[in-house]
């Protein structure tokens, strides 16, 4: 049996004011009615309301304006997710976007790597090369990802860290695809060492230039 879920007070009226605005009785950029009248039409307290008001602030429906007061900021309230875009996506398309990221992730990373991101990026380093020597297409293609997944979270950016996760997680099943073996990984190994090198050096602008190496080749 599934459960039955009972909605709070600030709930409810986050989906009344949702509803309202999808409806059209309020329209971009037009002014909610001040919090007494809000408490007044759906008979709740100040807090409800509030509660209520700032949920749909923090996603992006509503925008507070200190001593303005709340207005309407979209009318969407279901945008299409990242991931459910993602997964539509041509592959090609997705690949030339974590190319990109790729170029400012590692300038990032070498200004703000840590010497622990440093150990966690040669593991997979030496593990894409082991995997590539050997062979094993599956596991080297996985230790590459990994690879850039540590410079990203090396960045400290936690946008780009998640969009770069995002986009390669994706990609996967391409690379299998397009890869018979895993002689491209091996002639890359070196421009890859060189990228960890320049990370460790604390060098981004030779990052970014290596890592646009490793993207045209």
């Amino acid at each position: 049996m599934s459960k039955i879920i009972k909605k709070s007070l600030a709930e409810e009226i986050t989906d009344k004011l949702r509803e309202q605005i999808i409806s059209g009785k309020y329209k971009v950029n037009d002014k909610l009615p001040t919090e007494p009248e809000l408490m007044a039409e759906f008979g709740v307290g100040r807090s409800s309301v509030r509660e209520a008001t700032k949920s749909l602030v923090q996603s992006g429906i509503l925008r507070s304006q200190q001593g303005a007061g709340t207005f309407v900021e979209r009318t969407e309230t279901n945008p299409e997710p990242i991931e459910a875009r993602l997964k539509r996506a041509r592959a090609q398309d997705i690949d030339e976007v974590r190319q990109l990221l790729e170029m400012k992730i590692a300038e990032k990373s070498a200004i703000n790597r840590s010497q622990k991101d440093i150990i966690l990026m040669k593991g997979h380093l030496e593990n894409r090369k082991k995997h590539a020597d050997a062979g094993r297409l599956k596991e080297c293609i996985e230790a590459d990802i990994q690879f850039h997944v540590a410079i990203a979270e090396a960045s400290k950016n936690e946008i780009l860290s998640d969009l770069y996760k995002a986009t390669a997680v994706h990609l996967k099943q391409w690379f299998t695809d397009i890869y018979q073996d895993t002689s491209s990984f091996i002639e890359t190994q070196h421009l890859h060492e060189r990228l960890l090198r320049n990370i460790q050096d604390c060098d981004s602008k030779q990052a970014w230039n290596t890592a646009t190496e490793i993207r045209l080749y």
